[in-house]
């Protein structure tokens, strides 16, 4: 019995010691140390998550998480390409500038860099620096027909209207349903005394896309031969788009002085009076 006894607390204290041990073993924290790859990983997800704030109008929080994402990981230009939007969403055009320029030192054979600087550049009125930018792109990616189009733009900004369509002629051959780039033909021709082939343009993105702009270009352009059907053009472009109806407006989308005069001419015209004040109270009460 004394054996037994002895065998039996013998038992007792080795388990109570192994007991011991795996309670404190469960008290002892754990850390764990994520890898490189790891981090990498973590802050992508992050990025993405910002881009998706960014793209559903979440500007300050995209940006939150873009920031995060960076200091996570500021080795990879993709981020910094996504913080770079964050920043611009929220106006914050000279942190943007010093994004993209980080971006470029890491990688500076992405189209896209130079693409987003010039659309800062134009932001802050530096047409030189954002033609300047997008033509790096452009030797990048060629046949970006968006980047080519907004560098006609450009071109269009500087009256000069020759080379504005030549930009415009290579945008459509690249997407020939570019309704955007043949309206803006159709703006350069006009400025340059070529009434008739501006309204074959007019009409050919009209055809593609049923759009405001080229509506009220194509009324403003036969205004002289046509005054009736002008009238039905422009009444069907303000209900479509009100913000048409305001000068500073299209001063914004391009259009040039000649179609600009052309078009307050039209707008004054008895039977759009009506169209014009609701136009314009669509605008205040939009503001």
């Amino acid at each position: 019995m004394k054996k037994f006894l002895k065998k039996t607390i013998w038992t007792f204290l080795v388990c109570f010691y192994f007991f011991q041990i795996e309670k404190v073993q469960a008290i002892v924290p754990y850390y764990y140390f994520p890898t490189i790859k790891n981090l990498q990983k973590q802050s992508l997800n992050i990025g993405k998550n910002a881009y998706q704030l960014l793209y559903f109008g979440q500007y300050e929080e995209s940006l939150n998480l873009a920031k995060l994402a960076v200091k996570i990981n500021a080795k990879d230009e993709k981020l910094w390409l996504i913080l770079a939007e964050a920043q611009i969403a929220n106006k914050e055009y000279k942190k943007a500038l010093n994004s993209l320029n980080k971006a470029e030192k890491i990688n500076s054979n992405i189209s896209e860099i130079y693409f987003a600087k010039s659309n800062v550049y134009l932001k802050i009125s530096q047409q030189t620096n954002a033609k300047s930018a997008l033509e790096k792109g452009i030797k990048i990616e060629p046949n970006n027909h968006k980047a080519i189009f907004q560098l006609g733009n450009i071109l269009l900004m500087e009256k000069n209207y020759l080379a504005a369509i030549k930009l415009f002629d290579k945008s459509v051959k690249i997407k020939p349903d570019f309704w955007q780039a043949i309206n803006n033909k159709a703006l350069a021709y006009f400025e340059i005394n070529n009434a008739s082939l501006s309204i074959n343009l007019f009409q050919s993105a009209i055809s593609i896309e049923e759009n405001a702009e080229p509506l009220l270009g194509l009324a403003s352009c036969i205004n002289i031969n046509d005054t009736k059907l002008a009238i039905q053009l422009a009444k069907k472009a303000l209900a479509k788009d009100p913000k048409y109806v305001n000068y500073d407006y299209r001063k914004e989308q391009l259009w040039g002085e000649k179609l600009q005069a052309s078009t307050e001419i039209l707008l004054q015209n008895e039977q759009l009076q009506n169209d014009v004040l609701v136009a314009k109270s669509k605008i205040s009460e939009s503001s």
